[in-house]
C-alpha cells in the first residue's frame, strides 16, 4: 500500500496523504490480471504471453510430483552437500522419465490426451482451460477409446508391476532353465504397446 501514500518525515513531524492518482491507476485494474513481459511483441505476442503464463501450472505439478505424489523429493537424509545435489539430480532425472512416460500413456491415463482439441474448445486464451471430447469421455465412462479401463498414473504402474518373469527349470536329467513372461492382460499390452516395449523377451 505504500505506494499510494506520500510520505513527509522531519525530525519533530511526520505526515501522510494519499496518492490519488496512484490510487485511480490502480483502480482502473482491480480484478484484472496484467501480465508484462520484456521480450517484444514481435517476439511474443499478447495470447502467447498469457499461454506461457499459464503454462506455469505445469511447473507446479512438477514440484508437487516431485515432493510429495510420486517422487518424495523429501525429506533428504543426506548432510553433505555432493550428497543433497546428487540426490536431487536423481529425482529431477527421475520426473524426466516420469513426464515422458505419462506422454506415452495419455490414451490409457484421465490425462488430456489431446490438448489440440481441448485449446480449440475455449473461446480465448484468457477464458478458462477447459478438457477436450476425448478426456471427459474417459472421465464420464471411465474406459478408452478401445473399451480398456482408463487408469491414474499410480494405479497403471502397480497394474504393470504385476507382469512377472519366471525362471523355469524343467524336472528332466539334463534340465535346461529358461524364462517365461506372464502373458499381459490386453490393458498391459497396449500399455507395453504405447512404449513400444517388446513384451516377449
Amino acid at each position: 500500500m505504500r505506494k499510494h501514500f506520500r510520505l513527509s518525515i522531519a525530525e519533530t513531524s511526520f505526515s501522510f496523504t494519499r496518492d490519488q492518482q496512484s490510487i485511480a491507476l490502480e483502480a482502473a485494474l482491480d480484478g484484472i490480471y496484467v501480465i508484462r513481459t520484456i521480450l517484444p511483441a514481435a517476439a511474443l505476442a499478447a495470447d502467447e504471453a498469457v499461454r506461457s503464463y499459464k503454462r506455469l501450472a505445469q511447473v507446479e505439478q512438477a514440484f508437487r510430483s516431485l515432493k510429495s505424489v510420486d517422487l518424495k523429493l523429501r525429506p533428504i537424509h543426506h548432510r553433505l552437500e555432493q550428497r543433497v545435489r546428487a540426490h536431487v539430480l536423481l529425482c529431477m532425472l527421475a520426473y524426466y522419465v516420469e513426464w515422458h512416460m505419462r506422454q506415452a500413456l495419455a490414451p490409457i491415463l484421465f490425462d488430456d490426451d489431446d490438448p489440440a482439441a481441448a485449446d480449440a474448445a475455449r473461446s480465448s486464451v484468457v477464458a478458462p482451460a477447459k478438457r477436450s471430447p476425448r478426456a471427459n469421455h474417459k472421465a464420464a465412462t471411465k474406459l478408452t477409446d478401445n473399451d480398456l479401463p482408463v487408469h491414474s498414473f499410480q494405479t497403471l504402474l502397480s497394474d504393470l508391476a504385476t507382469v512377472a518373469k519366471n525362471r523355469i527349470l524343467p524336472k528332466t536329467r539334463n534340465p535346461i532353465p529358461f524364462d517365461v513372461i506372464t502373458t499381459p492382460t490386453p490393458l498391459q499390452k497396449r500399455a507395453f504397446d504405447l512404449f513400444t516395449v517388446n513384451y516377449r523377451m
